[in-house]
């Protein structure tokens, strides 16, 4: 076979190899509510209410219309056995007791402000009003009312307190927190384990990852380009999550999939990654802008707002410098092999159609 049929072949085969793999494990790339509740927590002398919002599957026994959200007139029917569920799933407890009293109503409490912009309609709004026969000095909470089998599900809580604010993360594997002088390593192990997670579930930043270090470089270049990256996304972070910038998230996230199929195109021509830190430096504006988006749902309030970035960004610089890692230690073992460039073209290609793939549905389907 002559030499120029059999290289379009290969470009050929890497090509259809490239959009049967991507076709094959395609999903939507943004589920932000799927498996998130949010608490607002405001605690008195001898009272708390507890302003919460949850994936309605979670109480689906009580939802008698399945009309995926819980009524009043469904509130008051299962009083008694939706306070036996919660108190089996929430367990408040002050200096060692439970509460003598828990009222659950559907109407949100207006003593605090909630964090929630807007109800998703696959959710609930519940107000549980808790109260105890003496005041309130400590206070522990237990929370396991999470999505089954899913490891980013997670509780977002803001704890109102005498002018104070502490943010928490609950999540299936730190399900205890305490609520009334929250020891600050609480706070930012809750965020760092937040940051981690965000990462690590954030495909199309994985993928631009992947696609900045394909063509591959020394472990000292690699590094200066994803720090390049790390800066200018850490940058854009924290300006648009203390709101002196503000982009439409969907122009956002359109322009983050057009980053990941413009490096990953440019694998396919290049052999040397010249210019790669820059171009991480410029793409990493727009992916700060994308990270800002998982912190903009939560609102925060001024109060600690620093510390819950900062714990934040670390934790996605921990999650992408793990990441950073296996993928090079994975290139540098691919490059043994004679045909790692047709293995590191289909990966490029891969990418490039799941950009496309993410590119539709966030223009045109969003």
């Amino acid at each position: 076979m002559p030499h120029h049929i059999s290289r379009t072949w290969k470009i050929a085969i890497c090509w259809g190899l490239g959009l049967l793999i991507v076709l094959s494990l395609a999903t939507p790339s943004q589920a932000h509510w799927a498996d998130l509740a949010v608490a607002d927590i405001q605690i008195r002398e001898r009272d708390i209410d507890l302003n919460l919002t949850v994936p309605t599957g979670l109480i689906a026994q009580f939802d008698d219309d399945n009309n995926k959200q819980l009524l009043d007139s469904e509130i008051i029917t299962h009083q008694k056995d939706l306070q036996e569920f919660l108190n089996e799933k929430i367990r408040l407890t002050a200096a060692g007791q439970r509460q003598d009293k828990l009222i659950i109503k559907s109407k949100i409490s207006k003593k605090i402000p909630s964090n929630l912009i807007a109800t998703p309609d696959t959710h609930s709004n519940l107000l549980l009003q808790y109260h105890w026969t003496e005041t309130i000095e400590q206070l522990q909470m237990h929370y396991e009312l999470f999505v089954p089998g899913v490891n980013t599900a997670r509780c977002l809580a803001q704890i109102f307190r005498a002018g104070r604010v502490d943010n928490l993360v609950f999540t299936p594997d730190s399900q205890n927190a305490a609520l009334i002088d929250a020891p600050i390593l609480q706070q930012i192990s809750s965020f760092i384990q937040l940051g981690v997670e965000h990462i690590w579930t954030g495909y199309d930043h994985i993928l631009f990852l992947i696609s900045l270090l394909m063509l591959g470089g020394e472990l000292g270049y690699l590094l200066k380009v994803v720090t390049a990256f790390s800066l200018s996304h850490s940058v854009t972070l924290f300006l648009a999550a203390l709101n002196i910038i503000s982009v439409s998230s969907r122009w956002v996230e359109i322009a983050i999939a057009l980053s990941i199929a413009y490096i990953a195109s440019e694998n396919l021509w290049q052999k040397e990654p010249k210019a790669r830190w820059q171009l991480a430096f410029a793409f990493g504006l727009i992916h700060g802008l994308g990270f800002s988006s998982a912190l903009q749902e939560l609102d925060l309030p001024r109060t600690n707002l620093v510390t819950s970035l900062a714990s934040f960004s670390v934790g996605i610089e921990v999650g992408q410098f793990a990441i950073v890692l296996a993928v090079y230690f994975a290139l540098s073992h691919l490059r043994k092999f004679t045909w790692d460039l047709t293995i590191r073209r289909l990966i490029s290609v891969g990418i490039i159609v799941m950009s496309a793939i993410w590119f539709w549905e966030r223009a045109f389907m969003g």
